[in-house]
């Protein structure tokens, strides 16, 4: 396999904390010799798991930066058992501007896995974590929000894989995250996922979607921060108790998924679009759920847009202006307790 450009000073072998850059060669018009410099740290002591944190895949979602890189400030050596890699910004030139597309090479960095190492410099990127990052590591966590384009009730996600013990370290991961849903995804929008891809290397895949938009509530801060501390401690590379939502009084995790294409409504015109319901209401079939409305003919009737089927409303759009194409509303649907069963110990496959 070719080795990567990607280089930096950190060992990842050595213990004790180290913080530093992955540089990226990077020529651009005004310099020949230049690099993109993303920062990375780790924190080891002893035996035990290694887990990957990351967060910037796309440039315009902030939680999981902010938590990653308060949870760098923070973390003391002697609470760790094991190693933490953190990445608050991976996608460093589209968090820089805000964006979900790099601007350097205009590509979804969540699309280029498993990447090339002569590519451009997401697909670099993407490379080196495949061959370097995830066979480090056991655990891989990538935090995500919606972006501009999209609000959802924050949740942490998983795929549905495949192999039963890695869907249960997935599935108790994802609830240690203690959101009031956790939701099961399929990819509608192509391949090249970096979960996908850490998940083809068996490693137990955390994400989440922590609402959407430039305004993050504090509530959707503390949920992002106690959430990935609290997996950390699941998984067993940080000391303390676990939290569970018995303990803190809450309800149990609401399991919900969107698995087929019509759960995934797209705006068929182009307007301003009216959400009618908020993320994590419950909607029946028919139910008006959003409304087109068109600026250029203020006296036509605005486009209704009805749930196909009764669910819950896990993401709607984010912007108002609208575009024909672009997502409208994400509905999903509760779980069968046959495959939650899949989630416990307890299952015998």
């Amino acid at each position: 396999m070719t080795n990567s450009p990607i280089k930096t000073e950190i060992d990842f072998s050595a213990p004790g904390r180290q913080v530093g850059i992955l540089t990226v060669p990077y020529s651009y018009n005004l310099s020949g010799w230049a690099q993109l410099q993303i920062p990375i740290a780790t924190i080891a002591r002893g035996e035990g798991p290694t887990v990957l944190l990351m967060a910037g895949n796309h440039g315009d979602e902030y939680p999981g930066q902010i938590a990653i890189m308060r949870l760098l400030r923070e973390l003391n050596l002697e609470e760790i058992t094991g190693r933490v890699i953190l990445i608050p910004s991976l996608n460093m030139p589209a968090a820089k501007a805000s964006t979900r597309l790099s601007p350097v090479d205009g590509m979804n960095l969540n699309r280029c896995f498993p990447g090339d190492p002569g590519g451009t410099v997401s697909q670099i990127i993407a490379h080196y974590l495949t061959t370097v990052l995830f066979p480090l590591s056991d655990v891989v966590i990538d935090l995500h929000t919606g972006g501009r384009g999209v609000y959802f009730f924050p949740c942490a996600h998983m795929h549905l894989v495949e192999d039963l013990a890695q869907r249960r370290r997935m599935a108790g991961a994802t609830m240690a995250y203690n959101t009031d849903l956790a939701f099961l995804y399929s990819d509608i929008a192509g391949t090249g996922l970096l979960p996908v891809e850490a998940e083809s290397q068996g490693k137990t895949v955390v994400t989440t979607e922590m609402g959407g938009g430039e305004v993050t509530t504090r509530a959707v801060h503390r949920l992002s921060q106690d959430g990935l501390r609290n997996v950390l401690i699941h998984v067993g590379v940080l000391e303390g108790q676990e939290q569970t939502r018995s303990s803190l009084g809450l309800s149990p995790t609401r399991w919900v998924q969107a698995l087929d294409s019509g759960d995934y409504i797209f705006a068929a015109e182009s307007g301003l679009y009216e959400s009618l319901v908020d993320v994590g209401d419950d909607v029946d079939a028919g139910q008006p759920i959003g409304a087109i409305h068109f600026i250029e003919r203020p006296d036509r009737q605005p486009t209704i847009i009805e749930a196909p089927s009764s669910g819950v409303v896990i993401a709607h759009r984010g912007p108002t202006v609208t575009q024909q194409g672009d997502i409208a509303v994400c509905l999903a649907h509760d779980v069968p307790e046959n495959v939650i069963a899949t989630f416990s110990d307890s299952h015998s496959g």
